[in-house]
């Protein structure tokens, strides 16, 4: 029974939505979900955690104090990481490495300019910003060059980055498969932008 009425609200709910989408225009209807997501879901979860009787307030001060200790383990691995990447980009590694993938790059249709963005990515987020940034700037938000980063920047992830936090906050040294397959992850994110905004942007 229980299933069969989370079923029937999942039903109207995208009811809903697809009846919105035909009603009004795809830009009109993403622009109110744009809104509305965030304020929904900070009011939805305490409001349903209060529903099944959770003690919202003391649960989220106890995860509140568990994050800071995590945050005080992970400072080494932070420092780390951010030396590698200060180091990588001081030395003109990621110049050379540009100047070497660009003519590949090229041919799928991916611009020079974004190679050191794709580059910086799975490195450092702020790096990445930065770079994706001063590509906005110099060739325009609405360029093709401006919406490809930053289709680019939403489609892949600061992997070395997690990994070096995420398992050294929990003295995981041996990560198996995890950085092959996120790095493959991240090269499809880019494979996959190129090709959206080709097709959507031309």
């Amino acid at each position: 029974m229980k299933n069969l009425k989370n079923k029937i609200v999942l039903f109207i709910i995208l009811a809903l939505l697809v009846a919105s989408f035909v009603l009004f225009s795809f830009a009109d209807v993403m622009q109110v979900i744009s809104v509305l997501a965030i304020p929904l879901i900070i009011v939805f979860i305490p409001l349903y955690g209060y529903a099944k009787g959770v003690k919202v307030y003391e649960e989220f001060t106890e995860g509140a104090k568990e994050g800071f200790q995590v945050a005080l383990r992970i400072i080494p691995f932070l420092v780390a990481i951010f030396l590698a990447i200060s180091v990588f980009r001081a030395s003109g590694a990621m110049d050379i490495l540009t100047w070497i993938i660009s003519p590949i790059t090229s041919k799928i249709g991916m611009p020079g300019e974004v190679v050191p963005m794709a580059l910086m990515r799975p490195l450092s987020g702020s790096g990445a910003l930065g770079i994706m940034s001063e590509l906005i700037k110099t060739n325009g938000a609405d360029s093709f060059i401006g919406r490809l980063a930053s289709t680019m920047m939403g489609s892949t992830e600061t992997t070395f980055y997690i990994i070096a936090v995420y398992f050294g906050s929990i003295n995981v040294k041996q990560t198996r498969h995890a950085l092959p397959a996120a790095l493959l992850a991240d090269l499809a994110g880019i494979i996959a932008s190129v090709v959206v905004c080709h097709a959507v942007f031309g």
